[in-house]
């Protein structure tokens, strides 16, 4: 996975010594490990870095890791492996609900959680090289865009911002979803600049003609469709 790069793997644990430990052997197995202490700083991270799966704890103390599961699903549907010192089935089952791929019971053993993730890489899909949709193409690994074959210049932000709905076309994203995905560092961002991005994004894809893609969908956000 992840095309002749490690394999980049986010975890997210408010426990800086259990952080720290799988961090460090993660990374001695050939993994390219960024780990985060709380919520806000995974979804960060998970915009910046694009991870190929991720390992959540279920207790953070600035989210739930649930609801974090669902909102960083929203924008890549990668592996994810929950993390819990609650082994009741109803925790298993939101977990699983959520899009978690496995779940994980604390204490563990670092072999066990590598073999885990081994085996939900195996299960996953590999990640597309080239996105398609109704006559839109996108070159992930060459950052080239066409559509109905002539090709469009995007701006790197631009770039990125037609990715991430193109990896989920018809489905509807927020505006703070994708001021996340465009921003991850940044605290404040006045929504003005991701409605410029997204005029310049219609208007470089409809220049040859072409019917609009990227909706509004009021009082929510937007979609590819």
């Amino acid at each position: 996975m992840g095309r002749g790069r490690p394999t980049r793997i986010l975890v997210v644990d408010d426990n800086p010594e259990l952080l720290a430990l799988v961090t460090r052997g993660l990374q001695r197995k050939g993994y390219d490990v960024t780990g985060c202490l709380d919520g806000t700083a995974a979804v960060r991270a998970w915009s910046r870095e694009l991870p190929d799966l991720a390992v959540l704890d279920i207790l953070l103390p600035d989210a739930d890791g649930i609801d974090l599961c669902y909102q960083l699903q929203a924008t890549a549907a990668i592996p994810v492996i929950m993390l819990t010192s609650r082994d009741a089935v109803r925790d298993r089952v939101e977990g699983l609900r959520a899009g978690a791929d496995d779940y994980i019971v604390k204490p563990f053993a670092m072999e066990e959680l590598v073999a885990r993730i081994e085996a939900v890489l195996r299960r996953a899909p590999a990640a597309p090289e080239r996105l398609a949709y109704d006559g839109l193409e996108l070159d992930i690994e060459g950052h080239r865009v066409t559509r109905d074959g002539q090709e469009v210049n995007l701006t790197a932000k631009e770039f990125l911002l037609l990715e991430v709905m193109a990896r989920r076309p018809n489905r509807v994203f927020s505006r703070q979803v994708l001021m996340d995905a465009l921003w991850p560092q940044a605290y404040e961002i006045d929504d003005n600049l991701l409605d410029a991005h997204i005029t310049n994004l219609r208007q470089k894809l409809e220049g040859h003609g072409g019917r609009r893609l990227v909706q509004t969908v009021r009082g929510v956000g937007f979609v590819l469709r």
